[in-house]
């Protein structure tokens, strides 16, 4: 317990190689365990990432009272199931839209523009090969191997950037719906 007191402490003062190395040892372990809940690797990855760097960037006020690794596996699973219950939510709003026979109110219509403008903003501010791999990936609906094959990138390097684009544009619509009240 002592030692991750030790690492956990060195990490909140801004040490990198420590912070590294536990990323390394915990990675695809916590992967794999995000996998099971979401049932999606590469949303795993993402719930990973999102783990790590919430623990750097907010490194000074986090406290540890168990080992890192409960830590780690506490807020993998936290972030995994509050990615599930945000699916059902969407699902159930798409349910409802389908089902609903009358046409989307002017608001509706407007805020749907709204943040379809932020989606093409937000690309058209993204590395251009990440901006093409996401457009071939979402909108045309190739798969990663076709669209690593087609640069000449690993499967990994496409789901690496796949990751950074949806987390770009995530962060772009949280922006607008804090600002909006939604």
């Amino acid at each position: 317990m002592l030692n991750d007191y030790t690492v956990f402490g060195k990490i909140r003062k801004g040490d990198i190689r420590t912070f590294e190395k536990v990323f390394r040892r915990y990675y695809h372990s916590l992967c794999n365990y995000s996998s099971g809940i979401t049932g999606r690797r590469e949303i795993s990855e993402e719930v990973v990432q999102d783990v790590f760097y919430h623990i750097w960037k907010d490194r000074e006020k986090i406290r540890i009272l168990r080992s890192v690794k409960s830590y780690l596996y506490g807020a993998v699973r936290n972030l995994s199931l509050r990615y599930l219950e945000t699916l059902s939510v969407q699902a159930k709003h798409l349910e409802n839209l389908l089902n609903d026979d009358t046409a989307p109110s002017p608001q509706e219509e407007l805020e749907y523009k709204e943040l379809e403008q932020i989606v093409n903003r937000t690309l058209k501010k993204l590395p251009e090969r990440r901006m093409q791999i996401f457009k071939m990936h979402r909108m045309n609906g190739k798969k990663y191997k076709e669209i690593a094959e087609s640069f000449s990138i690993s499967v990994k390097t496409v789901e690496a950037e796949m990751t950074k684009a949806c987390k770009t544009i995530r962060q772009e619509i949280e922006k607008y719906t804090v600002h909006h009240g939604f």
